[in-house]
């Protein structure tokens, strides 16, 4: 038997049961396909990364033994899509089994299941062997519940796998969660070590993607990457963040500041999201940070960060696979907007949305709460069809795979699933952002004014959003008290709010 084995871009997993030894009548392939460049438009920084991470990998398979083919984006081969490629490559090397692992895209899934389901030889897809849970474990936890709620789904996990608990069952220090201490602004007291990110030359990738013609967003300074694109690499900056990052994680992991791109951040999510760290090292190696110096290395800033990977990220692939293909169709508002034409180069005068825009273009990253209160919140309040924000989020973002993006896009920061993922939009005015960052100090616009030319555009949206939609929000009762709030402002007042509302939506490429 001749077999040979799909591995996706996103399934660089070292550990994976197909490595563990080699085998001579077994050949692994990998494909730089157009399908993946070309599906939405792309950061440049994010394909540089996925080829050279899929190069890197391969060439790491045969030092180890292993047979390789390895099919390049210019290659005459390359057909431009998996189906087309494999197909010849199947036929010419006289394989008699096809095997792939199980793709975390719903759109892949089903293009490799009917491809496998087409060949006249025998094929399997196996796990993934990545995730704590399997596709469906989500939506069998709350089978017969309308909404899924995150901190049920984590806690029942933390029982499972036994992280942050106590022999008896009960959470470490008696308590599940410790968000409420994870939401300090940071005031530029605390120093932000610089980790140690290896730069790697992009010049070849970049040439080849002008030559082929495909088209990308965003910035690479010098064709010089500056993301890990390797498990060595993965395992050092891990390494890094639990001695250097960890002890100020939670407590800053909500802030934003113009002053520093990413914080106290990990930089781990692309690593993990192309499976070359798994979710289960990365927990432990925080897990045993903290038992080695509980006073150093805080609960509130361990949990905080377990949370995120065991819980939020496990939940969002699980409400995924439950709901998909009908969740990317999802638009509870209707939502109709475009998104403003800045948000592709970031000139706008709101400080906290050119440079949360900026940090995106530049470093094709920018952390949970930047997606979430600035660049979400605004589009949400805009009334932008989610399906702009899907590609938007999906394209911008290094760490960006449809399985986590669009959950947490259409999903959390939408509220277009109509409540599934959250219990209520996530809109803020200047308020919020003037509490959480430092993008107020300088901004041309006045954030306590609700009207007039100087006046902060999210205040004026912020109340316009909650009355043109409280025939659906009116009846939330966790937002009840933005309804009693609204009233108290008298008609006249409210009539004024929702002009200027209107105007911004107008002239929003002036913003």
């Amino acid at each position: 038997m001749k077999t040979l084995r799909l591995i996706l871009g996103d399934q660089l997993n070292h550990q994976h049961p197909w490595l563990s030894h080699v085998r001579e009548d077994v050949t692994y392939i990998l494909v730089e396909s157009r399908s993946e460049t070309d599906y939405v438009r792309h950061h440049i920084q994010k394909v540089c990364a996925f080829f050279l991470a899929m190069r890197q990998f391969a060439e790491e398979l045969r030092a180890a033994g292993h047979q390789v083919i390895y099919i390049r984006l210019d290659d005459d081969g390359n057909l431009g899509d998996f189906p087309s490629t494999l197909q010849p490559i199947l036929t010419a090397g006289q394989y008699n089994r096809f095997e792939y692992q199980l793709p975390d895209e719903y759109r892949l899934d089903e293009v490799l299941k009917f491809f496998a389901e087409e060949l006249d030889i025998p094929t399997e897809a196996v796990d993934t062997h990545h995730f704590f849970t399997g596709r469906g474990a989500l939506e069998e936890f709350f089978r017969g519940k309308k909404t899924f709620i995150l901190e049920n789904f984590y806690r029942d996990l933390r029982r499972k796998t036994g992280y942050l608990m106590e022999a008896s069952g009960e959470p470490a220090t008696g308590r599940w969660n410790y968000d409420e201490e994870n939401r300090n602004k940071y005031k530029g007291k605390e120093a932000i070590p610089e980790p140690p990110i290896r730069t790697h030359d992009a010049t070849e990738v970049v040439e080849l993607l002008g030559k082929e013609g495909v088209k990308t967003i965003g910035r690479i300074e010098g064709n010089e990457l500056k993301w890990p694109v390797s498990r060595g690499e993965g395992l050092e900056l891990l390494a890094f963040f639990c001695h250097e990052l960890l002890p100020q994680f939670g407590k800053y992991q909500d802030a934003m500041t113009r002053e520093h791109a990413f914080l106290f951040h990990s930089r781990l999510s692309f690593l993990m999201n192309v499976k070359l760290l798994s979710p289960a090292e990365v927990v432990e190696a925080v897990e045993k940070q903290w038992q080695s110096d509980p006073e150093r290395y805080g609960i509130a800033q361990v949990e905080g960060f377990i949370r995120q990977i065991l819980g939020w990220r496990e939940y969002m692939r699980g409400v995924y696979w439950a709901k998909m293909p009908d969740y990317a169709t999802l638009n509870y508002f209707g939502h109709d907007a475009k998104l403003p034409d800045w948000f592709w180069t970031g000139e706008t005068k709101m400080e906290c949305l050119r440079h949360s825009i900026d940090q995106s273009l530049e470093h094709a990253y920018a952390h949970h709460i930047q997606r979430l209160m600035v660049t979400g919140n605004f589009a949400l309040m805009l009334g932008v069809d989610p399906s702009e924000v899907d590609a938007w989020y999906l394209g911008i973002y290094i760490d960006a795979l449809e399985w986590v993006e669009i959950t947490n896009t259409r999903g959390m920061s939408q509220f277009a699933d109509g409540g599934i993922v959250g219990t209520k939009p996530y809109v803020a005015s200047a308020n919020y952002m003037h509490k959480m960052s430092d993008y107020c100090k300088n901004c041309v616009y006045d954030r306590k004014e609700k009207l007039g030319a100087s006046a902060c555009p999210l205040n004026s949206l912020y109340w316009d959003f909650y009355a043109r939609h409280e025939d659906k929000l009116g009846r939330n009762p966790r937002i009840g008290m933005m309804y009693r709030t609204w009233k108290r402002f008298g008609e006249e007042q409210q009539t004024e709010i929702r002009k200027k509302a209107a105007w911004i939506k107008e002239n929003i490429e002036s913003l």
